[in-house]
């Protein structure tokens, strides 16, 4: 039987959820598990078009699993925390010689497989499979921190410890994909994270926080601590219309992308072309810096701009490749919109 926020909620998800999002039909299990994978850390309204897109390309499990590394990272390149992307390959993979190429039906085998953690196990076995099981992402924490009056940042283990135990207490048995459905949706439509609408919620006559008039100081912040800053100098070598992208390491920012040759500490940028890249580079110059923010760190980037050396070659295979400005692969969003603003020949001589 549904406690009373369950059946609230689940009344007012009959009424006013959402039922059209792209992954809600056909809501398989597949469909599910990439959406919950793209949503971790980013908004609805961001993920649609690249589920869509990767939808095409990827429709099942098996063709997700066969493809190259490199054409995943590109659909999934502007979405960010690219690890995500990495985690769901190998796991299609897994999923395929271990399980007959169908997602695990139970816990335990789905959080053996890479980037699937608690709560996304959860959204997958109450979305697709119907199974009771708790959810607890940003948003379902923001509700049961405010409607329990629950201090601290969910963040702390502690307050975590808290926060899971109110979710599997009112998960229900029956409707179990409705009331998940129900509590990320409420959290992302009026328990927002500023200026939510209390009026219009259904939990509003017993929500402590609103009780207490502090709605918006739940839950709390996470405790301030100043990012550090980081430099980087990325040399974009030119060859008329082309580029020379080098793939980073499957490890660190970026993984597996391709991106610009980082200047090696220590380099100037025609002493990095030379011994690092193999070839001569002219005309090299700094272009005006910029900042890109990550969630532990800010990165400020230098970019060099040269052009290739009439007599230099470099292999066009393995690690380094030329690539047309109009035809790029899946670049970090940094270098994607430097690209797309690099000054033309006339600019530029």
């Amino acid at each position: 039987m549904a406690t009373g926020l369950a059946q609230r909620l689940l009344d007012w998800f009959q009424r006013h959820g959402r039922h059209d999002l792209p992954w809600q039909n056909p809501q398989t299990p597949y469909r599910v598990w990439v959406s919950e994978i793209m949503l971790q850390q980013t908004q609805v309204a961001t993920v649609l078009g690249y589920f869509e897109r990767f939808m095409r390309r990827f429709p099942d499990v098996q063709t997700l699993a066969q493809a190259p590394s490199d054409e995943v990272m590109q659909y999934w390149a502007g979405l960010g925390y690219y690890a995500r992307a990495r985690n769901m390959h190998a796991a299609a993979r897994r999923i395929v010689d271990e399980h007959g190429g169908e997602l695990p039906d139970n816990a335990e085998s789905l959080r053996a497989l890479p980037g699937i953690g608690e709560s996304t196990a959860g959204a997958i076995l109450s979305l697709a499979f119907g199974r009771p099981a708790a959810i607890l992402d940003g948003n379902c924490k923001r509700v049961y921190a405010r409607y329990f009056g629950e201090p601290g940042w969910p963040g702390e283990t502690r307050i975590a410890r808290r926060l899971w135990a109110y979710a599997r207490q009112h998960t229900p048995a029956d409707r179990p994909g409705d009331f998940a459905q129900a509590i990320m949706d409420l959290g992302a439509t009026l328990c927002t994270r500023k200026k939510p609408d209390c009026r219009r919620c259904p939990l509003n006559a017993d929500c402590r926080a609103l009780a207490e008039d502090a709605v918006e100081c739940y839950p709390y912040p996470r405790p301030k601590k100043q990012r550090p800053l980081r430099q980087a100098r990325l040399l974009a070598v030119m060859d008329d219309d082309r580029v020379l992208l080098e793939k980073r390491p499957p490890s660190g920012i970026w993984g597996s992308l391709w991106s610009l040759p980082e200047i090696g500490e220590g380099f100037t940028a025609e002493d990095h072309a030379r011994q690092m890249l193999g070839l001569q580079l002219e005309d090299a110059r700094p272009l005006e810096s910029f900042t890109h923010g990550f969630t532990h760190f800010e990165l400020q980037i230098t970019p060099w701009i040269g052009r290739k050396g009439q007599s230099a070659g470099v292999a066009d295979e393995g690690q380094l490749r030329w690539y047309s400005l109009a035809r790029l692969p899946g670049v970090p969003a940094p270098v994607a919109k430097f690209l797309a603003n690099l000054p033309t020949r006339n600019e530029s001589s």
